[in-house]
């Protein structure tokens, strides 16, 4: 990680993360009764570790333009529900068949697939609730808080997230093209990851302005994001990214070192972070926690790669 004097970003981290989990753990359902199966299946990989990464872009988003962060703990929660639920959907047999997240087995193999996939269900329906939860809505302005869920809504739905996905499914195999690749990782990982950001930010009672710039910061994050995400699949260390690695190539997925190769794609990836970074100018000082995440998104290829010896901190 680049080093910055004034800013630590670990303890950063630590703190958000640690507020998340309290939050999942505090509001999550019992697991009791007949629903005790599928209760017992959410939680386990919802809790099962992992970046907390969208949650936090939404914490930084509300504290970047001069909100309280604690205050929307619960809508940030639920973005993490969502996410987790994309996951174990992700990883069933009849998607991306993938038998290890988080270092842990996938939610299908732990318990079985259509648990999993009703664990995924009752989690998106769980983030829901978080959104509307009676706490959270007495806390914020209402009229953002309506706008923010129909942003989070549009970026994981038909257009957004779960387009993506059957999109990265159908090409599987074809040869693809650079067009056709953007497309893909726009809307399965970049709308949500802007989304969260740009939720949280308008929550925090951002001005027009304010949103635009993050705006262009979650995008051009977002597509880095994935693209390490893709180096990482040939270049990651197991035990470090916690899931198998050359899994997309096994599947013959459409990625970025698939059509530009390991060099031109690290360098794909250095570029959007460049551009995330040079668009906080507009908030001085105030864009250092930003700053700090997009330095360590690009940071994972030597941090997560196999030719790192030692554990590092991952997001």
């Amino acid at each position: 990680m680049e080093k910055n004097n004034h800013f630590d970003l670990i303890s950063y981290l630590e703190l958000r993360t640690q507020r998340i989990e309290k939050i999942l753990e505090t509001y999550f359902p019992k697991a009791k009764g007949y629903e005790e199966r599928v209760i017992s299946a959410s939680k386990y990989s919802l809790l099962a570790g992992g970046k907390r990464f969208r949650p936090i872009l939404c914490l930084a988003g509300c504290e970047v333009v001069g909100g309280d962060w604690e205050r929307i703990l619960l809508f940030a929660a639920g973005l993490e529900c969502l996410h987790t639920y994309s996951l174990i959907h992700d990883d069933l047999p009849c998607m991306d068949d993938d038998d290890l997240r988080r270092g842990k087995p996938s939610c299908h193999k732990a318990f079985d697939p259509a648990t999993a996939i009703l664990a995924g269900d009752g989690l998106q329906a769980l983030a829901f609730e978080f959104f509307t939860h009676p706490e959270l809505v007495k806390k914020v302005n209402k009229t953002r808080l309506l706008k923010a869920i129909y942003w989070v809504s549009k970026a994981i739905g038909l257009r957004g997230m779960v387009g993506g996905q059957m999109v990265d499914l159908l090409m599987e195999g074809k040869k693809g093209n650079p067009k056709v690749l953007k497309w893909i990782h726009l809307h399965k990982t970049v709308c949500f990851m802007e989304a969260s950001l740009l939720s949280g930010a308008l929550l925090g009672g951002a001005q027009s302005k304010e949103l635009r710039v993050l705006s262009s910061y979650g995008k051009n994050l977002g597509f880095a994001f994935q693209i390490v995400d893709d180096l990482l699949d040939i270049i990651g260390d197991e035990k470090k990214i916690g899931k198998k690695t050359f899994s997309d190539v096994k599947k013959q997925k459409l990625t970025y070192p698939a059509l530009f190769g390991l060099e031109k794609t690290k360098a794909l990836a250095s570029k959007h972070i460049q551009k995330a970074i040079e668009s906080l100018k507009f908030f001085g000082n105030r864009g250092e926690p930003l700053k700090a995440l997009a330095n360590f998104i690009i940071n994972r290829i030597s941090t997560s790669s196999k030719s790192i010896q030692n554990e590092q901190v991952s997001l």
